[in-house]
């Protein structure tokens, strides 16, 4: 059996991670066996499903992982030490070139970086410029195989020389289908919301880049104009507790929910009618691919991906310097548009690479 130590910072319930977890699932774990190296110690969403497989947590405690120089050290002490690990897979951006590096020293012959990124949100230092720098040189020198969710978060994180194989976010296309579960009218329980209720959810970690304020604003704008509209925030975060007492002030709590983590998606996004993506940026988002393999179309941020409409007419692109009033004129031409029928959707996800098995067989030749 191969042992492959993937290197992240949680394994929370967010895009990243789902992807990992997706991958794990569909593996085959009498070949391969996935451990982890948490960058901080407290309990993350998908530790009992992990260790239930057969995964092994290892935690480098928060206060110790800020340093970079002593979280490599840990790294290397933890490789060293235990040894025997086929493959050090790394997924934290410009973190990955320091975890190679501990991977190299330590001995392990095959080290992966993976991207799954199209940009950075750090302040503007000599310090934070030396240390990206720093990183990708090490991450051109010290890495093996590249990997990357999409065509640009390859080209941000690898230089043009280094062919990374491009391994989409995949999923469990059929789980996803609203034609392969009950659709449960207003599964969201709010004496609010009805028939003609628009029903919009966001997904994903309460941070900066998420921009989780800007869908706040919107609507705001909504309840001005007298839209009759739900919003569903699923996640959690450093801002959740912010972003709660914006919604009070602004008077919003009847027309907005906090669902906390949810280990059903698939139930959140078949029941709203659009799904909210305004961050700042992304690679290649997981929630994405599920928002279109559930037939709920997406209305999205330019600083997106293009790659992430992947051509079932489900994903509009609004830039975020655009008024409300622009958004709102989204919102109401994708209610009005027709949804492909699920048929469609499976044949377009497959055709496009979206099926978990295509992607776990890609990794697969990877590690070998």
């Amino acid at each position: 059996m191969k042992r492959i130590l993937h290197i992240v910072g949680t394994m929370d319930r967010a895009g990243a991670e789902t992807m990992i977890m997706n991958l794990y699932r569909a593996i085959d774990r009498s070949q391969y066996q996935f451990e982890f190296v948490y960058l901080t110690d407290k309990e993350c969403s998908f530790d009992s499903e992990i260790e239930s497989m057969g995964g092994v947590i290892h935690r480098i405690p928060k206060k110790h992982s800020k340093s970079v120089f002593f979280r490599t050290f840990k790294i290397y002490q933890l490789i060293k030490k235990d040894g025997g690990f086929h493959a050090v897979h790394c997924h934290q951006l410009f973190g990955n070139g320091f975890h190679l590096l501990a991977g190299f020293l330590a001995g392990v012959k095959k080290r992966i970086a993976h991207s799954h990124s199209t940009n950075y949100l750090s302040k503007k230092s000599f310090s934070s410029f030396l240390y990206t720098k720093f990183s990708k040189y090490l991450i051109d020198v010290l890495a093996t195989d590249y990997i990357a969710c999409g065509e640009q978060a390859g080209n941000f994180l690898f230089k043009p020389k280094r062919k990374a194989v491009f391994i989409p976010n995949a999923i469990d296309i059929k789980k996803f289908l609203k034609s392969e579960h009950k659709i449960v009218n207003h599964f969201f329980e709010n004496d609010t919301i009805t028939s003609n209720t628009i029903l919009f959810s966001q997904i994903g970690r309460f941070m900066p880049v998420k921009n989780h304020e800007f869908s706040i604003e919107l609507c705001s704008f909504l309840k001005q104009k007298d839209i009759d509209f739900h919003l569903f925030f699923a996640g959690s975060g450093i801002l959740e507790n912010k972003l709660r007492e914006i919604v009070e002030q602004k008077e919003l709590s009847k027309n907005i929910t906090f669902l906390g983590v949810r280990n059903d998606i698939e139930m959140v996004l078949a029941n709203t009618d659009i799904l909210l993506m305004p961050s700042l940026y992304e690679g290649f988002p997981v929630t994405l691919v599920e928002s279109q393999a559930s037939g709920t179309p997406a209305l999205i941020s330019e600083g997106i991906s293009k790659e992430v409409d992947l051509g079932l007419n489900m994903v509009t692109f609004c830039s975020l310097e655009s008024s409300y009033d622009v958004w709102l004129n989204q919102i109401k031409k994708i209610k009005s548009a027709p949804i492909p029928s699920s048929q469609e959707i499976l044949d377009k996800l497959r055709l496009k690479g979206f099926d978990i098995e295509i992607s776990v067989k890609m990794l697969e030749r990877i590690y070998d």
